[in-house]
C-alpha cells in the first residue's frame, strides 16, 4: 500500500451498485471470519490498496469509507472510475486468486478502515467455508466480465492483418486476460499512441501495460511472463506428477492430485482450460443446471488446483517426453525440462482447419476456432459464418446470435441432432438471427483486404451461392495433439495414446508404467467435458498406486 494524489475525476459516481452479484456486500459474521486471517489498517485518502501490475496482493474489506476502482489508462488515456464501494463491500481481483497480475488500481476516495487478507489467509479463509468462497470466487469471475467488456487491462495496437497481432489477441483471449485492441487500419487513436512512443509501423503490433510499459511486437512467453503467467518456475527435483495438458482432464488430474498430496505441476502449450474454456456455455455439466461457461469452469479449476499446492507453467509446451535418472523428464520447448515420478498425458486435441481457395489468405484477420466473449465482441453488428455441426458449433451459433447481425451455419449432412445435443438443435430451430443450411459445404472465402463472402454449395443439386460474412468460425472436428509423443508411447491409427483398458489392464495406463492419458486425447475417449473430468480425477488413483509401487508413497 501507498499513498499518492488521489485521481482526478469530473464527476465521482456513488457507490457502485450490485446488479449481477459483482459487487456483494458481506455479513458481519463473514467479516469476522475473514478478520481471523487478516489485519485492520486505516488509510487516507489517496493511499493505494493495489495497483495495476501488482502480484501477491491481498483482499481488502472495507470497513468505513470509500474505495474507487480504477482502470489507469481509460479510453482517453486518463484514469477511468470503474466501480466505487462502500462499508462491507471487499475489493480484489480474479488475479489475486490466480497469481497473475491484477489488472485495476485501487485507491482510497476518503480516509478509510480496511481489512486487508494475504493471498495465503485467504485460501485458508474460503476453505473453512465453503459458501463464503463461492461468493468471492463468483464475484470475481463476474468482475473479470465486466472488465473484458469494458477493455480494461491490456492494450494492443496493431493491424487486424497482421499475423502478430492475431497471434497476441489469441493469446490474450486464450488466458481470459482482458484486453483492448486498437486497429491501425481504422482507429486514429492507434496512430496517435505510435507517434507518442516515437515506435516506428515496422515495429508493430505493441502491447502497451498501465499505460506506460510498451513491448514491441513481444513474443508470447515475454507476454506471460510480465502479467504472471509463469510465475511458477519449474521444480528443481523431480515432482511426484507431471500433468501435460490444462483442459478439463488435465486440471481435473491436478485437483485430485494436488488434494491428496502430491507434489503436482501442470504445463500447457497456451492456456488453462482447454478447448473446453472457449464454450459459451456447457448446459450438461453437473451441478451447474443454468449452465456455465467454459472459462468459469476453467478458472473454478486453476483456483481449486492452486488452494492445494498445483503449480502452473502457460504457456510451456511439451516437445519430448523421456526417462533420466530412474523418472520421467518432460522437455519443453524452451530449453527447460519438467521432471517427475509419474505423467498424465491430457494434451486433448486441436481443431482442424478448412482447405478451400481463400483461407490462406483470410485465416489470420478474419477465421476463429472458438466463439468465446472476445470474437462475439469483433463481430458485434456483423453477419458470420459457422462450419460445423457438433455441439461446439451448435453453442458458437446460439452464442454469436446474440450480438451478430446474423448467423449462418453450415453442415455438410442433412440432420442437424445427427452430432449435436437435441436441446441444443431445438434451440436453433427456434433461433430468430440463425438461418440452418443443411447438405451444404463451403467451397471458397472471397472478400478486398478481409473476408466479406464466404461461397457455399449443396452438395445435392451443386447450386452454389455467396454468404455476407465478417468472420468464420470453423469448428469442423479435431485432430489429437501427439506428436510430439511419437515413439515414446504407444499410439493408435490416427495418432490418439493406447491405453489399457481394452486389453484388460488399468484403464488409463499407456505402453510405460506409470504413464497414464486421459481426456480426448486417449483413444476410444467420450470427448464430453464430464467425462474427460472424471477420467483426470481417476486417473490420480493409478498414479498414486504406481508411486507406492515404485516406493515414493
Amino acid at each position: 500500500m501507498s499513498t499518492r494524489p488521489s485521481s482526478e475525476s469530473a464527476s465521482v459516481p456513488p457507490e457502485t451498485p450490485d446488479t449481477f452479484g459483482a459487487y456483494p456486500r458481506l455479513a458481519e459474521e463473514q467479516i469476522m471470519l475473514l478478520a481471523t486471517h487478516g489485519r485492520r489498517t486505516r488509510l487516507t485518502a489517496g493511499s493505494t490498496l493495489f495497483c495495476e501490475g501488482d502480484r501477491d496482493c491481498g483482499m481488502f474489506v472495507i470497513e468505513s469509507g470509500r474505495v474507487r476502482v480504477l482502470q489507469e489508462d481509460g479510453p482517453d488515456g486518463q484514469p477511468r472510475v470503474i466501480a466505487v464501494h462502500g462499508p462491507g463491500r471487499f475489493v480484489g481481483d480474479l488475479s489475486m486468486l490466480t497469481g497473475q497480475a491484477v489488472v485495476v488500481t485501487a485507491e482510497a476516495e476518503t480516509d478509510v478502515d480496511v481489512l486487508q487478507i494475504p493471498y495465503d489467509g485467504l485460501r485458508e479463509a474460503v476453505t473453512q467455508n465453503r459458501a463464503l468462497g463461492d461468493l468471492i470466487l463468483q464475484a470475481f469471475i463476474l468482475r473479470r466480465a465486466i472488465h473484458v467488456d469494458l477493455g480494461v487491462g491490456l492494450r494492443i495496437i496493431g493491424s487486424r492483418y497482421s499475423v502478430d497481432t492475431r497471434r497476441l489477441r489469441d493469446f490474450a483471449s486464450r488466458n481470459r486476460i482482458p484486453y483492448r485492441w486498437d486497429d491501425l487500419e481504422d482507429d486514429p487513436a492507434a496512430e496517435s499512441t505510435l507517434r507518442a512512443f516515437a515506435i516506428p509501423p515496422d515495429q508493430t503490433p505493441i502491447v502497451v501495460w498501465k499505460g506506460r510499459t510498451v513491448l514491441r511486437n513481444p513474443p508470447t512467453a515475454e507476454l506471460a511472463e510480465m502479467l504472471g503467467l509463469r510465475a511458477d518456475a519449474p521444480p528443481r527435483q523431480a515432482a511426484d506428477l507431471v500433468v501435460v495438458g490444462a483442459g478439463p482432464a488435465g486440471l481435473a488430474a491436478a485437483v485430485a492430485a494436488a488434494s491428496e498430496g502430491l507434489a503436482t505441476v501442470v504445463v500447457d502449450a497456451i492456456a488453462t482450460g482447454g478447448q473446453a474454456a472457449t464454450s459459451s456455455q456447457i448446459e450438461n455439466y453437473l451441478g451447474f443446471p443454468a449452465g456455465i461457461s467454459g472459462a468459469d469452469l476453467a478458472d473454478r479449476a486453476v483456483v481449486q488446483a492452486r488452494k492445494f499446492g498445483a503449480a502452473f507453467l502457460v504457456p510451456a509446451e511439451a516437445q519430448s517426453l523421456g526417462q533420466v535418472d530412474g523418472h520421467y523428464a518432460v522437455g519443453l520447448t524452451d530449453g527447460e525440462r519438467v521432471e517427475a515420478h509419474a505423467v498424465v498425458l491430457a494434451t486433448g486435441v486441436r481443431f482442424r482447419r478448412l482447405d478451400v481457395p481463400g483461407m490462406e489468405r483470410f485465416e489470420d484477420p478474419s477465421v476463429y476456432y472458438a466463439a468465446t466473449e472476445f470474437e462475439a465482441r469483433l463481430c458485434r453488428g456483423d453477419a458470420v459464418v459457422i462450419v460445423g455441426g457438433g455441439n461446439s458449433a451448435g453453442q458458437a451459433a446460439l452464442f454469436l446470435a446474440r450480438t451478430a447481425a446474423e448467423v449462418h451455419l453450415v453442415i455438410r449432412h442433412g440432420e442437424l441432432d445427427r452430432d449435436m445435443s437435441r436441446y441444443l438443435a431445438e434451440r436453433i430451430r427456434d433461433a430468430d438471427r440463425v438461418r440452418l443450411w443443411l447438405n451444404t459445404d463451403v467451397r471458397e472465402l472471397r472478400g478486398g483486404t478481409s473476408l466479406e463472402e464466404v461461397v457455399v454449395r449443396d452438395v445435392a443439386t451443386g447450386e452454389e451461392r455467396a454468404l455476407p460474412a465478417t468472420a468464420l468460425f470453423v469448428l469442423i472436428g479435431s485432430e489429437p495433439h501427439t506428436r510430439w509423443l511419437d515413439g515414446a508411447v504407444a499410439l493408435d491409427s490416427r495418432g490418439f495414446v493406447v491405453t489399457d483398458g481394452a486389453r484388460g489392464g488399468a484403464l488409463f495406463a499407456t505402453s510405460r508404467p506409470g504413464v497414464f492419458a486421459v481426456g480426448d486425447v486417449r483413444s476410444g475417449s467420450v470427448r464430453r467435458v464430464a467425462s474427460a473430468v472424471g477420467e483426470g480425477a481417476v486417473a490420480v488413483r493409478l498414479v498414486y498406486e504406481h508411486l507406492v509401487r515404485a516406493g515414493r508413497r
